[in-house]
């Protein structure tokens, strides 16, 4: 890959990631304080992201893998999800948002992996290069979290509108980009369908079985916390949150240099318990802490979410390296991805949602309340898994370091 590609690409996941971040972590602030949505109605607004991730592998496994260059794909549909965008930001009823919200993820969300498919097939060795292009996403997420909380924009519709306009830029640029042509034929389109038999066969395995549920069962709690930290830290009087939500990300990138030494040390099994255990503290000490003399447990709380991410989902990613085979791994990650930030999220949506208006007071919530629950959750997830998932061990640092560049199509960020 040539210094001018890495720049080129670099700059693609710093628009896609900024889209994302500007307008993702605060829309339940807007939703509920300007709007005065109730809980369920944000939980399920936030949902939409998961219905995109159900539609995403066959947009990208049926359409875009097999009948157009992917640079095109990405460019009408960024292009169009702008337009969705600014048609969200002036809506003021819980159904229209949800429409015109649930049409622009279902565009939006096949892009994550879209762009990760142009990076890749740029890429000399994607296992060593990846990384470093992959890593301009993430800042692009951090600057939109910060211009958004430093311009005081959190309960109101522009962050959707900040997102629009750099929509429409990233899908002029799209053109610009490499070219990136269908690699199937289109004769072959339907061939072994969206995940083939092999992959899901993958599931008789126990290890991996119990994987898949636990992984499944981890996303409904998980929920909470994207759905409904900023209104929370807005209600209890953090200052600027979307910016200091950003340190979840930077310690993202920090505990991601950290894998392949706790991976030797722990192996997969309580590298995976440490992510759901560390989940149980976000939220715990998100119920006890607050905007004055206990604001480090929410730092805290904050800050802990590299572990919740990178020992979790990104360790799974290497598991599942690890027991599939070369020629199915990427139909088995995609199976993961569908189960997790598609099913998974979505029951968390609805339920996240219910549970927030079940403990509305007035104009607020009952946090604690809300994140105690949040916490036993995780907590039966973990106590679930430890007894059921055998111990394996993965000594294939080619893994380690391929999965570390896989991690990009997270809801990480």
């Amino acid at each position: 890959m040539t210094a001018s590609i890495k720049v080129r690409l670099s700059a693609m996941m710093f628009f896609e990631y900024f889209i994302w971040g500007a307008w993702y972590v605060t829309i339940g602030t807007w939703l509920s304080t300007s709007l005065h949505f109730s809980g369920q109605e944000v939980g399920m607004v936030a949902g939409t992201t998961a219905v995109g991730a159900i539609v995403a592998p066959f947009l990208v496994g049926l359409v875009a893998d097999k009948f157009f260059a992917t640079e095109k794909v990405l460019a009408v549909l960024h292009i169009v999800g702008s337009a969705l965008l600014m048609l969200t930001a002036r809506q003021t009823s819980y159904a229209m948002v949800y429409v015109f919200l649930l049409l622009y993820c279902l565009c939006f969300m096949p892009t994550l992996a879209l762009a990760n498919s142009i990076s890749f097939r740029q890429m000399n060795d994607p296992k060593a290069e990846f990384g470093a292009v992959r890593v301009l996403g993430t800042l692009g997420w951090i600057v939109a979290g910060m211009l958004v909380g430093k311009l005081g924009l959190e309960a109101t519709a522009q962050p959707l509108q900040i997102a629009a306009g750099m929509s429409l830029l990233m899908g002029f640029y799209c053109l610009t980009l490499p070219h990136t042509p269908p690699l199937a034929k289109t004769e072959g389109a339907a061939k072994g369908g969206l995940f083939p038999k092999e992959a899901i066969l993958l599931l008789r395995n126990r290890s991996m079985a119990v994987f898949a549920i636990a992984s499944f069962l981890i996303c409904i709690p998980l929920q909470f916390y994207y759905a409904f930290t900023n209104l929370f830290m807005n209600q209890v009087g953090v200052r600027n949150a979307a910016g200091k939500m950003t340190g979840g990300q930077i310690s993202e990138t920090l505990c991601m240099l950290l894998i392949p030494w706790f991976f030797r040390r722990l192996g997969v099994k309580y590298m995976l318990a440490s992510g759901m255990l560390a989940w149980v503290l976000r939220y715990v000490l998100f119920a006890y802490g607050n905007a004055d003399s206990r604001m480090w447990m929410l730092w805290l709380g904050i800050v802990v979410h590299g572990i919740c991410y990178d020992f979790f989902f990104v360790t799974g990613q290497i598991y599942i390296d690890h027991k599939a085979s070369v020629d199915l791994r990427a139909a088995a990650q995609g199976m993961i991805y569908f189960i997790t930030y598609g099913l998974g999220m979505f029951v968390g949506a609805w339920l996240s949602g219910a549970v927030v208006q079940h403990y509305a007071v007035g104009a607020g919530y009952d946090w604690r309340s809300i994140w105690i629950f949040s916490a036993v959750a995780s907590a039966v997830v973990l106590l679930l898994f430890l007894p059921s998932f055998k111990q394996e061990k993965i000594e294939d640092e080619t893994s380690i370091g391929s999965s570390r560049g896989a991690a990009a199509e997270g809801v990480s960020s």
